[in-house]
């Protein structure tokens, strides 16, 4: 069985960044929870069809795949619809990041990064736990200059996220992205040489 870091942290707190580190420092597959999502959105999969049908024809683009924008403006200000929604989507996502994993060689160490990872009951996979913190302003600039949120969209997908700080005591690290490049490719070596050295076998 391979050896897995979880990686967790809320929306626009550059969980994607500190993985494509990692790569860079040996980790062997990153597994993004977010890009199997986008996958399992594509024309052509089951989703798109169940959620045309809980939601409305409206959250399917042009081409028959689900326009995540829309979806997002439907449930991301109701509680009760974005339940429905994860009801939907989360076995299918389950089921899909674990296949990647079990797909992986025995004596590789990957990284899955998912917002829900604690909640959603990844973290016993896990031989490790990294947790990618930032402040609300640096989510908020992001997730507007960056993916080209309005502001009423960018607060409404942060409200949705878990709470971070309930999640922080489970860590094996925490990586805190509110300065520069530089500072975060340190932190993300010193934590990565400690992952590494924890495990039963020594890893390169």
């Amino acid at each position: 069985m391979p050896y897995i870091l979880g990686l967790t942290g809320n929306i626009a707190s550059g969980k994607t960044t500190v993985g494509l580190m990692l790569l860079e420092l040996g980790l062997s597959t990153y597994i993004d929870a977010d890009t199997v999502v986008h996958e399992l959105y594509l024309p052509g999969q089951a989703l798109p069809a169940r959620l045309a049908e809980a939601f409305g024809p409206a959250v399917l683009g042009a081409d028959g795949g689900v326009d995540r924008r829309a979806l997002g403006a439907i449930v991301f200000d109701h509680p009760e619809r974005l339940r429905q929604l994860e009801a939907i989507v989360h076995p299918a996502v389950r089921e899909a990041l674990l296949a990647k994993v079990r797909a992986l060689p025995a004596d590789a160490i990957g990284a899955l990064d998912a917002i829900k990872l604690v909640e959603s009951g990844y973290a016993p996979f896990c031989h490790g736990l990294w947790i990618v913190t930032c402040p609300e302003e640096i989510q908020m600039q992001r997730l507007t200059q960056q993916r080209g949120l309005s502001e009423e969209e960018a607060r409404a997908r942060i409200a949705a996220q878990p709470p971070i700080e309930a999640k922080l005591p489970l860590a094996t690290a925490v990586i805190h992205n509110d300065g520069s490049l530089d500072s975060l490719r340190q932190q993300v070596t010193d934590a990565w040489r400690a992952f590494v050295a924890s495990l039963p076998q020594q890893r390169p």
